[in-house]
């Protein structure tokens, strides 16, 4: 009878869990605020929703300009071929474990500052575009410089020859230094704040805020349109791209790789980087997002089908970007290798510039930047997700009743705006790459991707996470899983983290322009306050643990025990039985969320 009690109590739990009362947050029930407990957390209502929000968070400005800078940094082929190397080797989008955690908050936090600077300048260009003509185009505007010269005047070589080109700037280039950034003399002249820059940031802060602020319920419905219709745009992009004169040359440029470059160790680097980057992970947004699944999700299924989307996408991308570079090369008829900008430039100088020698620019350029808007769009509402998840989950009793979770929302966000009005000055340019280079590098990514690594495969366990695996999913996943989560990664990992130390080089603006000595001190602290996290926990707990320091030092990276179950605190039925998930270590206690190991995302 008791036991026939206890199976009727865990229906009515899943049953009520997730009935949000009226004027409520997500996940609250009227009983847990008169008992005084924490309101259950949501979930997401179908699985399309959570596949959606996962592909939007990891597809998104990365793929479309980083990916394709890093290629044609690199000699083209090179990274491409480097890249698909490295991914075959970096399972690590099923994984996550606590000093870890507080690292990837860290980190996140300040990818959210400084990521939707991005799309403040994308809404500006947009904005932008609505005029009779494209304003950067053409010379002779406000903003303009005597050295400014038409690409048009360069395509006729009778005008080209008469003209004193020694130091020619295109209306491309001076409109984005000029118009949209008035870039000063470096970071110690950081100017005025550019109002009509602020505004826009503050405008996608606010779509931002009413994309989350409803939890999952809501970021699963806009996502059916930030997360599709970027493909839809970049799918017409491709196909105009590689319809265009010289396009060829572009693609073969892409694809055929330079295999001296191989050689270098700063390739490998950069694909290293480029997939911890471009698939957000050691970010803690997919395990938050994750965190919102039923327990028997097919997380290891859904790994493997989204990594191919988004490294696919990548690929994609690079066809239609490398195809409008080869136009553009041949439109100036100059050298696919001195055609395009590095870093953001590739999306705001190469692209406006390539589609304003095409039919119908106005267009193609609406087109163009309402896929960057909506690509990056995604990606950081998901990471702000992810940001809010974990310090709502630290405190779920405070901060999931009424409308509390909506205000703190807002609380981070307009936090978040005021931060990166520091990056909307006239030398908010500096401010932002120091933030690129620093806050959120291939160096932190790496660091917590080691530890992440060796607290999942060596403390808690391999053959225990795979036990944890096979009973959320039904069966084990592939051997080779196992050798990669022990030893190849990891290797991986810490090879690309010396290299990236050995070869380090300070940051500089367009290679022209050096930091001072202060601002790369305050990058490295930037990317020390996440790197910290984790040592610095590992002290705590030793410095909590009984015994002498050997046994103390034992006891903290000592293995999980086998044969125990990681199911999640709400019990789980499987046939007819009512399973109590245990302490990993044999405590006889309940596994704690912030234990449970099993990143149900991708």
């Amino acid at each position: 009878m008791a036991q026939k009690e206890k199976l009727q109590c865990l229906k009515d739990f899943h049953k009520d869990t997730l009935k949000p009362s009226p004027g409520k947050s997500p996940g609250t029930r009227p009983e847990d605020e008169a008992e005084g407990k924490a309101p259950q957390r949501e979930k997401w209502a179908s699985k399309l929703d959570f596949v959606l929000s996962v592909a939007g968070g990891f597809i998104g400005l990365g793929n479309v300009w980083r990916f394709p800078y890093l290629c044609y940094k690199n000699g083209g082929g090179a990274t491409t071929w480097a890249y698909a190397a490295v991914a075959e080797t970096v399972p690590l989008r099923s994984l996550s474990s606590s000093g870890i955690g507080y690292a990837s908050f860290v980190i996140v936090s300040l990818l959210n500052v400084y990521y939707i600077v991005i799309l403040a300048w994308g809404l500006y260009y947009l904005l932008q575009c609505f005029q009779p003509e494209l304003p950067w185009a053409k010379c002779k505007q406000p903003w303009n410089t005597d050295t400014c010269v038409e690409d048009t005047v360069r395509k006729n070589k009778t005008l080209w020859l008469a003209v004193n080109t020694t130091n020619f700037t295109s209306p491309v280039t001076e409109f984005w230094e000029r118009n949209v950034l008035s870039i000063s003399t470096g970071i110690d002249d950081i100017g005025p704040l550019k109002w009509d820059l602020a505004l826009c940031l503050l405008a996608v802060w606010v779509i931002c805020f009413f994309c989350i602020w409803k939890g999952v319920k809501s970021t699963g419905k806009v996502v059916y349109i930030t997360a599709t219709f970027p493909f839809v745009m970049l799918t017409v992009l491709l196909v105009r791209g590689v319809t265009l004169p010289g396009a060829y040359e572009g693609i073969k440029f892409y694809l055929y790789p330079d295999l001296s470059r191989l050689k270098d160790p700063e390739v490998w680097i950069d694909a290293g980087t480029q997939i911890f980057f471009s698939y957000a992970i050691c970010l803690g947004a997919m395990t938050s997002l994750g965190s919102y699944n039923k327990y028997k999700y097919n997380c290891y299924r859904n790994c493997l089908l989204l990594g191919v989307l988004n490294s696919g996408t990548s690929f994609v991308s690079g066809f239609a970007i490398f195809s409008v570079l080869g136009f553009m090369a041949q439109e100036q008829g100059v050298d696919i290798a001195d055609v395009a900008e590095s870093g953001p430039g590739l999306a705001f100088i190469a692209y406006p510039k390539a589609v304003s020698m095409m039919p119908l620019p106005t267009l193609w350029a609406i087109l163009f930047f309402i896929m960057l808007l909506l690509l990056g769009l995604d990606s950081q509402f998901v990471e702000v997700e992810g940001q809010i998840t974990s310090i709502v989950d630290l405190f779920p009793s405070v901060l999931r009743k009424g409308y509390r979770r909506e205000m703190f929302i807002a609380v981070v966000c307009s936090i978040s705006y005021l931060l990166g009005l520091a990056m909307v000055t006239k030398g908010g340019m500096y401010v932002f790459q120091l933030f690129d280079y620093y806050a959120a590098s291939g160096v932190c990514l790496l660091w917590v991707a080691f530890f992440e690594c060796i607290a999942v495969a060596w403390v808690y366990g391999v053959d225990n996470f795979y036990d944890a695996i096979e009973d959320m999913i039904g069966y084990r996943p592939n051997p080779w899983m196992k050798w990669s989560w022990t030893i190849i990664t990891p290797v991986l990992c810490m090879g690309c983290f010396v290299f990236s130390l050995v070869k380090y080089k300070p940051l500089t603006y367009n290679k022209v322009y050096e930091y001072p000595d202060w601002s790369i001190g305050l990058g490295w602290c930037l990317a020390l306050s996440s790197m910290i996290c984790i040592p610095m926990v590992m002290v705590i707990k030793i410095l909590q643990s009984e015994g002498p320091l050997i046994e103390r030092i034992k006891a903290v990276a000592a293995p999980a025990k086998s044969g125990v179950s990681s199911r999640p605190k709400e019990y789980s039925l499987k046939g007819s039985e009512l399973t109590q998930p245990l302490d990993p270590n044999g405590n006889n206690g309940l596994l704690k969320p912030t234990h449970t190991i099993v990143e149900t995302t991708m």
